[in-house]
C-alpha cells in the first residue's frame, strides 16, 4: 500500500516500484488523502476555462486512467487538498482542509483501508513530506499513526480486525546526486539540462536523501509505465517539461532504481536491500 497525499503524486513517487511488483503479481493498493482540489494547471495545453471549473472531477478522471496503466488499486481517502500557503507569513490554511483536520479522524479513515486490503508493505512521505506541503506532512503522520494503530484490537473496533503491517518505507524529495548525474550526462550527449539552475541553488549544508537510503528496487523496465501514468495526470504534467528530458535510456542506464528508506519493520532483513518484500518474501 502506497498513501499519497494528491492525486498524480503516486505516479511521481515509486510508480516505476508499483509497476514492477504489479508485473510479479502482487497486489498493490494507492490511497490518495485528498482530491488534488486545490492544485493549479501546470500544464499549458490544460489551461482552459472549462478545465479549471471542474478541477475535481478531472483530477479524478486523471487518478482513474493513471492507475489503470499501473495496474493498482486505488481508493480514496476523502478529504479536502489544503492547498500550499504562500506568503511571509504564509496565510492560514483552509478550514475543514486535509491538514488542519483532526488527526484521529484521518487516521481511523487511513486505519479501515489498511484492514480490508491487509498489506504487508507500507510506503508514505518521510517526516519531511518529501517537500514541505501541508499536505505531504500530514501524510507522513496519519500514515505512521495508522500503521500503529491498525494492529492495535483496542483501536477503531469499528474498522474490522486488526491487521500488523510487516514494514513502513519512506520516500524523499530529489537527490542531488541523482540529478547532477543526469546533467552531466545530458551535457555529455550535447543535449540541454533543466538542472543546472537547480544544482546551482542547491544548499551545500543539504543533506542529500541518499544517505538515508536502504533500499534500491530495480525497476527500468517499468519506467515507460512510469511515464504514461505520469502523463494521465494531464492537468499537473507538461509532457514537454523536465519530467521527461533525460531519454529513457540513459535514465535506464545511469540509474535504473528508485530508492527508500526502511522506517519500520517487523522482520529480519540484511540492508542494504533491493525488494521492499526482502525478509517477507522467504520468512512469512
Amino acid at each position: 500500500m502506497a498513501v499519497h497525499a494528491h492525486p498524480d503524486d503516486e505516479s511521481s513517487k515509486g510508480a516505476a516500484t508499483m509497476a514492477r511488483y504489479v508485473s510479479e503479481g502482487i497486489e498493490v493498493m494507492v490511497v490518495t488523502c485528498t482530491g488534488g482540489e486545490a492544485g493549479s494547471i501546470l500544464n499549458p495545453a490544460m489551461d482552459r476555462p472549462e478545465v479549471l471549473e471542474n478541477m475535481t472531477e478531472i483530477r479524478r478522471e486523471e487518478m482513474a486512467r493513471a492507475a489503470k496503466i499501473l495496474g493498482v488499486h486505488h481508493r480514496w481517502l476523502g478529504f479536502v487538498d489544503s492547498g500550499l500557503p504562500e506568503g511571509d507569513p504564509p496565510p492560514p490554511l483552509p478550514s475543514g482542509c486535509f491538514a488542519v483536520t483532526p488527526l484521529a479522524e484521518s487516521v481511523a479513515a487511513l486505519v479501515a483501508e489498511i484492514r480490508e486490503f491487509r498489506p504487508q508493505v507500507l510506503v508514505t512521505y518521510d517526516e519531511n513530506g518529501g517537500y514541505p506541503h501541508p499536505d505531504h506532512i500530514r501524510c507522513h503522520e496519519v500514515s505512521m499513526a495508522a500503521f500503529e494503530e491498525a494492529a492495535d484490537p483496542d483501536k477503531h473496533p469499528e474498522a474490522g480486525e486488526p491487521w500488523q503491517v510487516l514494514k513502513v518505507y519512506y520516500s524523499h524529495g530529489f537527490s542531488k546526486a541523482k540529478m547532477t548525474k543526469f546533467h552531466e550526462a545530458l551535457l555529455a550527449n550535447n543535449l540541454e539540462s533543466p538542472y543546472g539552475e537547480w544544482l546551482a541553488k542547491w544548499d551545500p549544508d543539504r543533506a542529500d536523501v541518499l544517505e538515508r537510503v536502504t533500499t534500491q528496487v530495480r525497476c527500468a523496465d517499468q519506467f515507460e509505465v512510469r511515464d504514461e501514468a505520469l502523463k494521465a495526470h494531464a492537468t499537473q504534467i507538461d509532457p514537454t517539461s523536465r519530467w521527461f528530458a533525460v531519454p529513457l535510456h540513459l535514465q535506464q542506464e545511469l540509474w535504473p532504481t528508485e530508492e527508500y528508506e526502511l522506517a519500520k519493520s517487523l522482520v529480519d532483513s540484511t540492508l542494504p536491500e533491493d525488494d521492499l518484500f526482502a525478509g517477507i518474501r522467504d520468512k512469512v
